[in-house]
């Protein structure tokens, strides 16, 4: 974007965001880039300059709704757009590849909504994309928001400074309950073409980053189940695909998994366990961990996300146990803006925190983290898991990806 004299005078640069897409993940990045330059003193000042979908007045209705300057209905339009510098990508997942490919080609930073895409090989022309256009000066990242939980963040730091000694044990769930009711109509999340796979792309993707953010390797194997619990749904207004039955009877056929329940390996000897299921009755977001190393344990609730549980076993066991850290103090990650210690953030907060990364990177050149090289590399996870589960839990190599996660 061109800078203006209050820029000029201010030293914010204006950079401008484009975004594609508006439901659920649209309305979360809205609410980072709104929110981001009000807490934050950033290098750059970011301007929601256009929103992309399909439906005319529906992206009109969303611009006015979330805050975006102009509306497009095609997104090869919102590329082109002088006044737009990063395409962010909230679009089901298999239209990531075409729009993060071109938006890189055409000398944008990219934003793209995990998982990365639906196949490994989207995922590695992605990839390659990313590294031309790093040549170039641009970046990209993928947006597993809960990297951006503070307390998850500070778990990160305490596992890199050893606090837990040599790591043995990674446990992590992602547990949710919206598919229980077998007349939940049959959504895109429910279709392979899609979505790529169903909880295990949806919430496995989630907890396979965390593990290894937290853990700082890659999962090198695994030997895993999945199950489609549900076989056939009804189908939306207007929906063909897969039909049986007519009129309000008519169904569809599930393409994806219900639920994936795997076991790991990391590289250092590390043993996991990832369960993902979105048909865990009475649980709304649960995504639960634990890690437990020679020298203590972490232990993780997003349900409680201001709260981290740490047991330091080199304490004697007289008055050692868990404790309850309160991740709310200024010298905490992303806490140095917010509010008074004992004053929580929220879900909407890992967004904003999301925004300020990838706006200091595009700043200093630096690359953001996740790549789409990290991003690659749960995506080969997914596939790897996929096949192990095919195959009768055979346990399965993950291909490397010569990045840090």
């Amino acid at each position: 974007m061109r800078e203006t004299e209050h820029e000029a005078e201010t030293g914010k640069r204006p950079l401008g965001v484009g975004m594609v897409g508006y439901s659920f993940m649209g309305a979360a990045h809205s609410q980072g880039w709104r929110t981001v330059g009000r807490v934050f003193d950033l290098p750059l000042r970011p301007v929601l300059s256009a929103v992309c979908g399909r439906d005319g007045a529906a992206v009109r209705a969303a611009a006015d709704r979330l805050g975006w300057a102009a509306a497009e209905t095609d997104w090869r339009a919102l590329v082109a757009r002088d006044d737009v510098d990063i395409i962010d990508i909230c679009t089901p997942g298999d239209s990531h590849a075409e729009i993060a490919i071109a938006a890189l080609d055409a000398g944008k930073h990219v934003l793209c909504e995990k998982p990365l895409a639906n196949t490994v090989e989207e995922a590695e022309a992605m990839a390659e994309a990313a590294e031309r256009a790093r040549a170039r000066g641009q970046v990209a990242m993928v947006g597993f928001n809960y990297r951006r939980v503070p307390a998850l963040a500070l778990a990160r730091q305490m596992v890199a400074d050893g606090r837990l000694g040599t790591l043995r044990h990674v446990r992590l769930t992602y547990l949710q309950d919206w598919l229980v009711d077998p007349g939940f109509p049959l959504t895109w999340r429910l279709r392979k073409d899609r979505a790529g796979s169903g909880a295990l792309g949806d919430l496995g993707a989630h907890i396979v980053d965390l593990a290894q953010f937290l853990v700082g390797e890659p999962v090198a194997g695994v030997s895993a189940l999945t199950e489609t619990f549900v076989r056939e749904r009804p189908l939306l207004d207007g929906a063909s695909s897969g039909l049986t039955g007519e009129g309000s009877t008519a169904t569809g056929q599930v393409t994806v998994d219900d639920a994936a329940v795997f076991t790991g390996r990391f590289p250092s000897g590390a043993l996991a366990s990832f369960e993902a299921t979105r048909f865990a009755a009475g649980r709304k977001n649960a995504l639960r961990l634990e890690l437990n190393g020679s020298d203590g344990s972490l232990a993780f609730d997003l349900e409680r996300l201001n709260e981290l549980s740490f047991h330091d076993h080199t304490e004697p066991a007289t008055s050692s146990g868990f404790r309850r850290i309160l991740v709310t103090e200024p010298g905490h990650p992303y806490l140095e803006a917010w509010w008074p210690p004992g004053h929580g953030l929220g879900y909407e907060h890992t967004f904003v925190h999301q925004a300020r990364d990838l706006l200091h990177a595009i700043a200093t050149g630096e690359q953001p983290e996740p790549s789409f090289a990290a991003g690659l590399s749960v995506q080969r996870v997914l596939s790897a898991v996929e096949e192990s589960a095919a195959k009768n839990s055979v346990y399965t190599l993950v291909a490397a990806t010569p990045v840090t996660v």
